[in-house]
């Protein structure tokens, strides 16, 4: 069986600072790569994956200029890490149209192959057929038509308040011992003002997101080319819904208070405690998020707030997804001293996903029974779905990965499932 890890990697460099030298509250951008990069390794050494995909969004950060030297830094680090010799294969694939904003989507996909895993093929969506990956390539997308690679950007009419906004998807095609599917790299688009999100549930911003959501499910499975079972995940921003959030959990025994702006719109709002102390318990602004009690983001991993994670509810019968089990995984703080704690910008949100079709669940191997827990991480079949780094920062987004076993052959009718195509 081959032993797959998908990671997504949203943000990784995102710069605060000034002048040449950019800091991140203390580190510098190249020293938090080195942080980063040794989380990764340490996951992919505990994983042993024969095939790694790892998907990243906002590559260089909001910089375009200075942006492009940190994305070559870090491919190159990448490729030539000690940690991934014994993968002398790999696919590279990098969204370079920076001079052309209504295309350029700032997306990296990363694939890495472990010399043990043989036969696999990546497919070439120009002539139609699967090729066999040997060596490794770094290629570049300037134009919305690769041949191994399709990517599109979301369009301009979808968020028409932020037209430019880098958000969109690239897709690769790939065979592992003869078990075909899709990954897709995807970033959907997010929260622009915290008050206009609280006003309505769900909120305007999860109505783009559903548009965006429902325009790359159609383009992965139309007719154009054989329909397969795909893993999807990169940043979704999907979000909580804070109005029902606020009213039947933070804020469910307080006063709300609004405060207009000179154009009679409400643009801050206000939660206080019913009682003569008046405490206030959040308050929230355009890019501000003050909670009194921000610990019950953490608070065993959060998890008593997912029945207010909702956005993907609207697609459970085309996409399915492991059990969270992870605190919200944005936004963090970007003070090396505080990594553990969120920014107060936002509400921390399960932004980072690992989604997958129902026929992709099919393809993979589950543990053999609901034995006690330590005995199922013990099974080769065991399934982690997880955080990267969640002591150390990693920037605003903390990266999820999600490792399975792949049987080989699985889903294919026509393939060899003899022991040489199993590989351990």
């Amino acid at each position: 069986m081959d032993k797959v890890m998908n990671c997504s990697k949203p943000l990784w460099f995102q710069k605060t600072g000034y002048e040449e030298e950019m800091y991140i509250f203390g580190i510098t951008t190249e020293n938090l790569q080195k942080v980063w990069l040794k989380e990764f390794f340490e996951t992919v050494k505990a994983q042993k994956p024969t095939f790694l995909a790892l998907h990243c969004q906002e590559c260089g950060g909001k910089s375009l200029e200075s942006g492009v030297t940190e994305v070559k830094r870090f491919v190159k680090e990448l490729m030539a890490a000690q940690e991934l010799k014994d993968y002398s294969r790999a696919r590279v694939y990098i969204d370079e149209s920076y001079e052309s904003p209504e295309r350029f989507t700032a997306l990296g996909c990363f694939y890495f192959i472990h010399d043990s895993l043989k036969n696999v093929l990546e497919y070439n969506f120009e002539d139609a057929r699967f090729h066999k990956v040997t060596g490794k390539e770094i290629r570049s997308i300037k134009q919305c038509k690769s041949p191994m690679a399709q990517k599109e950007k979301f369009p301009a009419n979808f968020f028409e308040q932020c037209q430019w906004s880098r958000k969109g998807f690239i897709r690769t095609r790939w065979s592992l011992s003869s078990c075909n599917f899709d990954l897709v790299n995807v970033h959907l688009f997010h929260d622009a003002h915290n008050v206009v999100a609280w006003k309505e549930s769900p909120s305007y911003y999860a109505g783009i997101r559903r548009k965006a959501m429902d325009f790359v499910l159609h383009r992965i499975s139309d007719e154009q080319h054989e329909k397969l079972p795909f893993f999807l995940f990169g940043d979704f921003n999907f979000r909580l819904d804070t109005r029902e959030l606020f009213e039947h959990h933070l804020c469910y025994n307080t006063k709300l208070e609004t405060i207009t702006n000179s154009n009679n719109e409400v643009d801050k709002i206000r939660y206080r405690e019913i009682g003569n102390d008046q405490k206030v318990i959040l308050e929230v602004e355009k890019k501000s998020f003050n909670f009194a009690d921000p610990n019950i983001f953490q608070a065993n991993n959060g998890t008593s707030l997912l029945e207010y994670d909702k956005e993907l509810g609207a697609f459970r019968d085309q996409v399915d997804e492991m059990e969270i089990t992870f605190p919200p995984t944005y936004p963090y703080s970007e003070d090396v001293h505080h990594a553990k704690q969120y920014n107060t910008t936002r509400c921390p949100a399960w932004c980072d996903r690992i989604l997958l079709s129902i026929s992709a669940k099919h393809l993979m191997a589950m543990p053999k029974d609901k034995r006690e827990e330590e005995e199922q991480e013990n099974d080769e079949n065991s399934i982690v779905y997880d955080n990267i780094g969640p002591n150390v920062c990693m920037g605003d987004h903390k990266p999820v990965f999600l490792s399975f076993r792949l049987p080989a052959g699985k889903g294919n009718p026509y393939a060899c499932t003899c022991r040489c195509c199993v590989v351990q």
